[in-house]
């Protein structure tokens, strides 16, 4: 099977994200949260089109990758997260890249 060449392949975006709450999210939880209310706004077709998959989390800061046309719906999504392991959060998006590399300046510590 060959590979896909680049300028077929579906273009991506990078949203850069900050969990804003009191203590430190587990990676698992906000994977569950994120899905969950993919599912709820968007259903079971509007999310396969999303493209929607967390590339780093490090408790507090995130990056999730999408299609580059479905970047308002990745915020609406994130913004519409609530709680987490049942403690009140809100997510604010830092920054939409369109690199990795866009957003490897917001990890440094």
């Amino acid at each position: 099977m060959k590979i896909l060449p680049s300028s077929l392949r579906e273009k991506k975006r990078y949203i850069v994200f900050e969990i804003l709450s009191d203590r430190e999210m587990v990676k698992q939880d906000l994977i569950r949260a994120i899905w969950n209310s993919a599912y709820s706004l968007y259903g079971d077709v509007g999310t396969s089109k999303i493209g929607l998959w967390l590339l780093n989390f490090d408790g507090k800061r995130g990056v999730v990758r999408c299609a580059r046309d479905k970047t308002e719906e990745v915020r609406a999504l994130l913004s519409a997260i609530n709680s987490l392991d049942e403690r009140q959060v809100a997510i604010s998006v830092i920054r939409v890249c369109g690199t990795i590399k866009g957003t490897k300046r917001f990890f440094r510590s």
